[in-house]
Order: structure tokens, then sequence, then C-alpha cells
């Protein structure tokens, strides 16, 4: 290996996923993810079973990702992982590998902003022939996800501020406690994306939050749903199988509407047409159309990380490690991960 690189080994522990990257630079070498389908039948994420799944995973995720990518471990650089937001049992397993494994190997200890991460994406690179575009600085950034809805202003790749964000629940709450409640199964957002794409987006109204500034709301339209399928089936027993795609249409419109109604008041505020998209919602398909009428009608120009990195990935770790390697910003081996930052 050309030392010349910085090469990054990345953990990603947080929530449900466990995956290993490895970077030289800014290049994606490879990113590998094992996810964990115990939690379906429960309707949600098991913080217990998910910590369990992390500590079978880890070690060969991380040795598919070595194999991958051509490097053995006295190659690394570096390690980067998952320090918080997220669960303090899955984060433990990601932070204890990854501590223990630059100890062996005496290399930095990079402790990584699950959130900054996110955003960072947009900065992967895995092409061998040609770079993906990205953003100038400075840029907004519509972070959506299943836990967190920012909007924030990033300045360079480790400065960035919040200027907006929920005051509840997130937009991928929202698609998957409404989705619970017209029998969707976990997680439910890609399936109402996938039967909105056969509804009517107009079929229903649902109720809208009156926040002034930036921030979000998205508990008001969970109970505006819950009401208007408890009063439909009193009326109609079958009212959720014979209005089930519209259902999906308007409650998907309805959520990105709530998310674009405050990313043009930021727009408009900060005067950066500039946007990114990151989170997994930033898969969603209502979600890219509306921002490609947002284009012709605003001028934006709009960045979303490939479909692999929008989810919980180590690729993402590993590109805020590289930019933290850079500067220098190392952590020592007393640190502990936070399940809020």
């Amino acid at each position: 290996m050309n030392k010349k690189n910085t090469v990054i080994l990345a953990i990603e522990s947080s929530c449900d996923d466990t995956s290993a990257a490895v970077l030289v630079n800014d290049k994606l070498l490879s990113n590998k993810v094992a996810n964990q389908e115990v939690h379906i039948n429960f309707g949600g994420v098991v913080p217990e079973l998910a910590s369990r799944a992390h500590q079978k995973n880890i070690i060969p995720v991380v040795d598919q990702a070595l194999k991958q990518a051509g490097v053995k471990p006295a190659d690394i650089d570096a390690i980067a992982f998952t320090r918080g937001p997220g669960l303090m049992g899955s984060l433990l397993v990601g932070t204890s590998f990854a501590k223990g494994f630059a100890l062996a190997q005496g290399i930095p200890l990079i402790d990584i902003n699950h959130l900054q991460a996110h955003v960072l994406a947009l900065f992967i690179q895995d092409s061998p022939e040609n770079r993906n575009p990205v953003p100038k600085f400075p840029f907004l950034c519509l972070l959506v996800s299943g836990g967190h809805s920012q909007i924030l202003v990033v300045k360079s790749h480790l400065e960035m501020e919040i200027i907006g964000q929920t005051i509840d629940d997130a937009a991928g709450e929202a698609f998957d406690k409404c989705g619970k409640v017209i029998g969707l199964p976990y997680p439910a957002g890609p399936i109402v994306d996938q039967k909105a794409k056969d509804g009517d987006a107009k079929a229903f109204k649902f109720s809208k939050p009156r926040i002034k500034g930036l921030n979000y709301s998205f508990s008001g339209l969970k109970t505006s749903f819950l009401y208007k399928i408890r009063d439909e089936l009193a009326e109609n027993p079958d009212f959720i199988k014979d209005n089930l795609n519209n259902l999906c249409a308007s409650l998907q419109n309805t959520i990105v509407d709530i998310l674009l109604d405050k990313l043009r008041l930021a727009s408009q505020q900060t005067g950066i047409n500039q946007i990114g998209i990151a989170g997994g919602v930033s898969a969603n398909s209502g979600l890219k159309h509306a921002l490609e009428e947002e284009v012709v009608r605003s001028g934006w120009e709009i960045y979303i990380p490939k479909l692999a990195y929008t989810m919980d990935n180590a690729a993402m770790i590993g590109i805020t490690g590289y930019y933290k390697y850079q500067k220098g910003l190392f952590s020592d081996q007393g640190i502990a991960p936070v399940a809020r930052m």
C-alpha cells in the first residue's frame, strides 16, 4: 500500500446494522453491511437483540471488508467508529472493537458523530475513473432519517450549524408509525413509498404543523392520521384495504410537503441554493420527485448520495474519519459512546 495515501477502517453500529468499510483517502474500497432481520416480528428495533447481533456480526463483517479492499491490518492508518447518537448497547460493540483494534495495531482512534457522517456521505468517491459531483460550501443539507430531521448549513467538512430540527418525532418515524396503524410491517417507509406510486396523493388531507421558523413537528400528523383511520373504520371495516394505496400516497405527500416547506424557507433566509439531502428518507421517491420540481421552480442544485450510502453504513463513517484524520482530530482510549449528542 502506498503510504502517501491514508487508509481508514470504519465501523458503524449505532442501531441495527453492523457495517465495516475501508477507504483510501476519500475513495471507497469496500462497504459491508450485515442487516438484522430479527426485529421485523417486533415492529421495531429491540435494543438487546441488536447488541447481541452486533457482537455476532462485527468480526465477520470487518474481515469481509478488509478482504474485498485487498488491505491487511498493518496497512491501516486509523480506525473510525460511530460514537453516537444511537442505541447504547449497539454503540458499545463498535466502540469496544475499534478501541481494541487501535490498541493492537498502534494506530489512531477517531470517534464520529453519526449525523455528521450522514451529511458527509455526499463526498464519498467510489468510481475508479470519474469523481462524483459534490456540493460547494456553504450548502444547505436536509438530514432526514428514522430518528432525525434537521436542516443544516454546512460551512466545511467539519463545520455544520443546525438551523432547524424536529421538536418531537422525525420524518422516518412518521412513516413507520403511521404505516403500523394501517398494518404495514416495520420498517414501513419503503412500503409506503412503493404503494404510493399507485395511489392518489390528494385523496386524503392530513394535519400539517403551524410552527414558526425552521423547526419541524410530525406528532400532529400522526394523530391526524390515527383519528382518520379510526373514524373511517367505524363506518367501513374494509376502509384500509379499499384505500391502502391512496392512504400511502396522501401520507407521503403530506410528509414531503412538510419537509420542503421548511427547506424552501431556509433557502430563502440564507440565500443558499445548493442543497444536499442525507439520511434514509432521502431514498424516498416522492421526496426525490418533489426536489426535481423544485430544481425547475427555484434553480436549486440538488445532491443526494447513492442509495447504499443513505442508510446506516460504515462508508460515511470512513469519509468523516478521513477528514478528521487530516486535521489530527484523534480520540484516546478513554473515549466512551453516547446515546445522544
